[in-house]
């Protein structure tokens, strides 16, 4: 049993279920099976022209397992598709893959595409599929056992370590500069804490817990594998959960290809699609996803079994997106609204 000093909140591991709050909820949602199938069980299975070929870009985290449960599984090729997953140090390096015709789909941070979408109009982009929503607990800004930080409203003037920025600009006291800093500004606010109050420290995030071990940030905003890492290592604690509330089902990642690709080939996307909505079915078993985990992102058993995720979903919601769009417009992340429903895939 762990003993949680008062007013911190334990990172409850596997905590899956209908994470959706109620608004995402009422919307309609858009099925990406042919007719009203959603299950990952599915024998609707959309083929792909004969020798179709395939790269996928991928910077290797938890959101991307069902790509490598797909590919381990043997989807890929029952939905006649040969698909190549190429690993991309940054998103960035994804974004210009996909420009360059070196990749044919990328799978990434919403907030890093949309911001690579509305930056340059030129070259079109659209959402082939949804690969990774938040849940509880996700994505969480951490505190040392003896800090003296207890509660959000603690976090005010104090130092908070992130991931670095990947396409989007950082600048002094600017907007916030990724998906994690634009949902943690929104609870933070709706806890009564300015963002404009908070000072983001991005740092590589293989950097953050020792950060957090030798003083140098106060807390650390941190996804898997660091939260594992930070509180087995470090005994860290959550004071603030950045997925829940309005961020709550919140996508964060998804599969995206240009549209010249896509009106070009649109029976391979839709075979990709179809595997990968098996894939994402797949995930919520344990066993497949901890298997997936240890391959491809090199995570230890242990680390891959206590992860805490959040939901591989199955369908996408154009509501849902519009809220990711909305909160970066609303945070400054984005100069301009952003009409989501103009980049999905059909």
């Amino acid at each position: 049993m762990r003993v949680v000093p008062a007013g911190r909140v334990p990172v409850q591991r596997w905590n899956r279920g209908l994470l959706w709050n109620a608004a995402a909820c009422a919307v309609a949602v858009v099925t990406l099976l042919t007719g009203c199938q959603a299950s990952g069980n599915s024998s609707a299975v959309a083929q792909a022209p004969p020798g179709t070929s395939i790269t996928v870009a991928a910077v290797p985290t938890v959101g991307d397992a069902p790509l490598y449960i797909a590919r381990q599984a043997g989807l890929f090729r029952q939905a006649g598709l040969t698909v190549h997953i190429a690993s991309y140090p940054s998103v960035a390096a994804e974004v210009a893959a996909l420009r360059d015709g070196k990749a044919n789909v990328a799978a990434g941070d919403y907030a890093d595409f949309f911001f690579a979408q509305e930056r340059d109009a030129r070259a079109p982009m659209v959402v082939v599929a949804d690969g990774y929503d938040a849940g509880s607990n996700t994505m969480d800004v951490l505190v040392r056992s003896d800090s003296l930080i207890s509660s959000p409203l603690d976090l005010s003037g104090k130092t908070i370590g992130t991931a670095p920025p990947q396409l989007m600009p950082d600048t002094v006291n600017g907007p916030p500069y990724s998906l994690d800093t634009v949902a943690a500004s929104s609870v933070l606010e709706n806890d009564g804490v300015q963002p404009s109050a908070v000072i983001w420290k991005p740092m590589p995030a293989n950097d953050l817990v020792g950060a957090l071990r030798s003083h140098r940030v106060d807390a650390i905003l941190v996804t898997e594998p660091e939260l594992f890492q930070a509180q087995s290592e470090l005994g860290a604690q959550s004071v603030l959960d950045v997925c829940s509330g309005q961020t709550l089902g919140l996508p964060l990642d998804g599969y995206f290809a240009s549209a010249s690709f896509a009106k070009q080939h649109r029976a391979a996307l839709l075979a990709f699609r179809s595997a990968m909505i098996r894939a994402q079915a797949d995930a919520a078993q344990p066993t497949h996803l901890e298997a997936a985990l240890t391959d491809y992102a090199g995570m230890g058993h242990q680390a891959a079994a206590l992860a805490t995720v959040g939901v591989y979903p199955t369908s996408l919601s154009i509501a849902s997106l519009q809220r990711v769009a909305d909160l970066m417009s609303f945070y400054g992340a984005l100069p301009y609204p952003l009409d989501v429903a103009r980049m999905i895939f059909r």
